[in-house]
């Protein structure tokens, strides 16, 4: 056997450097996965995106020149990660691009803005519901008698029976308040400011603090994608959102996909490397740079709520996902019952309650049924269709007497991934663009208004249905024009130029080729058969539909147009279609302040009925015939430009 290899990462963004050993036959990205080294895998690691580059600075590296790579870069020194071998010591780059997804990714901007329009619009139909902000969270004010020779009962014991003849009911006291007790009493004078929770059998005392005091009362709403992670600190009494941020899932590195996450779960150690990138490399920082937004210890976090997809609850749990993807697709669960923020290894009060969003399918899970209730549409007698729109597809239709749901392997497309030129929605990224019929000259809106560096999700939905609308590409994604934005290799094939060498940020050109366009369509047939599906089931056609409901990391880009000419989207009036943000966090955060809205989560979950596509007569007939733009029926979308 071969001796170890030390390999020294130099992070671009940060300056920071990060060494790890690593025995021979390993690759660079495992060795960068072991080391904690953010570095973007949407394909796991087979080199088919083209996305995990670095610059070797010293030392020999074995490995081929990838296409990914042009021969120049490969002479200065430029490799895939997944693609090369140390075989001395070496030293090599990070760029900035390679890590920007974890610090820099844009997520729907309402989730961003301190006190926000959307929540407070949420807040206001939830008390129309009756539900007003309830968490079962409570601050009762005390004062005591001091203890004295004839009156000499215990600390604990003068507090519960104050209590319970103040709130009639029985209480007790959590260990983390009753080791603040003895001093607390003694500095406050014996009055106290009681912060409560409300249980089946009465009532604890989560936290003490001085009677004069004004302790703010918070909550935890949390979506795990599997792309991005949001967060919210909520004040519990008021339902005023203290902080908010957000950042890239650490589990990217082991793959873009939810399959590529389970089968490396599998793995030795897999599990734990899962759990662990999602919890201390993304919510720990989260939550601390959450708290210091807002002014408060994280020990006063007495309630959270997250909602993520099936896969996603399994590994932040550290539940083995294993027979999510083996047939008869089977979770381990749906609901998990109150669980404890600390047993997950979350820096909120240690008696602090996490309720975790109900799952309903092997692939349609707790963001789904928060982002149901946060549309309202479970509640509403016409019928709506939800789309949420990330790494992967999940659709639900119906109303408030039936909800259908399914999901479809969209793939890594929407994020950027399979597409050469792809990136997330993160600074650089084209977001929308408009191309000039008789120039084919691109006109780009650039995220951060700098020069480009790739295109997202909606940026990649506005090219192609530009060019489609322009005839440059046929139905079949194949370019039939010519001009000095279309090359062709050697091959036979072409690609479109978004931004040539000069144009773009890192001087390389951002090309759109037939292979991405292709991957593309694919991930668009993919969304739109499932939508048929589901209506076929019902014997509906997309007539039947009043409302469609658009959320997801990439909605808030969408052209609807573009989006409904390129096939993805039904082809309806445009006031039908609403992007509603982040309806996962939206969901998260009504289970957050209202006790009520969490059970009725539940309820609603347990209500919904769950379609496998991958099983279901006649989806690969229309997937078949939705992998082509915009259709192969063209009487689907008569009347588009």
């Amino acid at each position: 056997m071969g001796e170890n290899r030390r390999i020294l990462f130099k992070l671009e963004s940060t300056g920071a450097e990060q060494s790890v050993d690593v025995p021979p036959g390993e690759s660079l990205l495992e060795a960068a996965k072991r080391a904690g080294v953010a570095l973007d895998a949407p394909c796991g690691g087979s080199g088919t995106c083209g996305k995990c580059r670095i610059k070797v600075l010293a030392g020999d590296v074995k490995g081929g020149q990838s296409r990914h790579i042009a021969p120049q870069e490969f002479a200065d020194g430029w490799r895939l990660a997944c693609e090369s071998y140390a075989e001395s010591d070496i030293a090599a780059l990070v760029p900035d691009t390679a890590s920007a997804w974890q610090r820099s990714i844009r997520v729907d901007g309402s989730d961003s803005i301190r006190g926000n329009a959307a929540f407070r619009e949420l807040l206001g139909e939830l008390e129309a519901m009756g539900l007003k902000p309830d968490s079962g969270l409570s601050l009762t004010r005390l004062a005591l008698d001091p203890p004295s020779i004839d009156n000499p009962m215990a600390d604990r014991e003068r507090l519960l029976q104050k209590l319970e003849r103040q709130t009639g009911m029985r209480a007790d006291v959590a260990l983390y308040a009753l080791c603040k007790l003895p001093s607390l009493l003694r500095q406050a004078d014996f009055s106290v400011c009681c912060v409560l929770r409300r249980e089946t059998a009465g009532l604890t005392v989560l936290d003490i603090f001085p009677g004069g005091a004004a302790p703010v009362i918070a909550g935890l709403a949390v979506d795990i994608g599997t792309t991005t992670v949001s967060a919210l600190l909520v004040n519990l009494l008021s339902g005023d959102i203290l902080a908010s941020a957000s950042a890239g899932n650490g589990q990217i590195r082991y793959g873009a996909d939810v399959i590529s996450r389970i089968i490396e779960s599998g793995k030795s150690g897999g599990q734990e490397r899962l759990r662990r990138a999602v919890t201390d490399e993304c919510l720990v920082p989260l939550i601390v740079r959450l708290c210091e937004a807002a002014a408060i210890p994280g020990e006063q976090i007495y309630r959270a709520a997250i909602a993520a997809n099936t896969t996603m609850t399994h590994l932040f749990l550290g539940v083995d996902p294993a027979y999510v993807r083996l047939e008869p697709y089977t979770p381990a669960f749906f609901e998990s019952g109150p669980l404890s923020a600390a047993a997950l290894g979350l820096p909120l009060h240690p008696d602090a309650e996490a309720a975790i969003a109900p799952a309903i399918g092997s692939y349609v899970g707790g963001d789904i049924t928060s982002g149901v209730f946060a549309s309202m549409m479970f509640k509403k007698p016409e019928i709506s269709l939800l789309i949420d729109l990330g790494t992967n597809g999940e659709l639900v239709l119906g109303n408030s007497e039936f909800l259908m749901s399914c999901a479809c392997s969209a793939g890594p497309a929407f994020e950027g991934g399979d597409i050469g030129c792809g990136m997330r929605a993160t600074d650089g990224a084209i977001e929308a663009c408009a191309v000039d019929r008789k120039t084919m000259a691109p006109q780009c809106t650039v995220i951060g208004g700098q020069k480009p560096l790739g295109l997202c999700g909606s940026g990649l939905i506005d090219l192609i249905g530009e060019l489609f609308r322009c005839g440059i590409i046929n139905a079949r994604g194949k370019f039939v024009k010519e001009g000095n934005r279309i090359r062709r290799d050697e091959w036979g094939g072409a690609a479109y130029i978004a931004a040539f060498a000069d144009e773009s940020a890192d001087g390389r050109e951002i090309c759109l080729g037939e292979s991405d366009i292709d991957n593309f369509i694919r991930a668009k047939g993919s969304i739109f058969s499932a939508i048929q599906t589901l209506l076929a089931s019902l014997d509906f056609d997309y007539s039947v539909i009043e409302n469609v409901y658009v959320a997801g990391g990439i909605g808030s880009g969408i052209n609807m147009r573009n989006a409904i000419r390129i096939g993805m989207l039904p082809n309806l009036p445009a006031e039908k279609f609403k992007y509603i943000g982040n309806s996962s966090l939206h969901g998260a955060y009504s289970m957050l302040v209202s006790s009520e809205a969490a059970a009725m989560i539940e309820q609603t979950g347990r209500g919904m009925t769950y379609i496998e596509l991958s099983t279901h007569p006649g989806y690969m007939d229309e997937l078949v015939a939705a992998c082509f733009l915009p259709h192969t029926n063209g009487a689907l979308f008569e009347y588009i430009e």
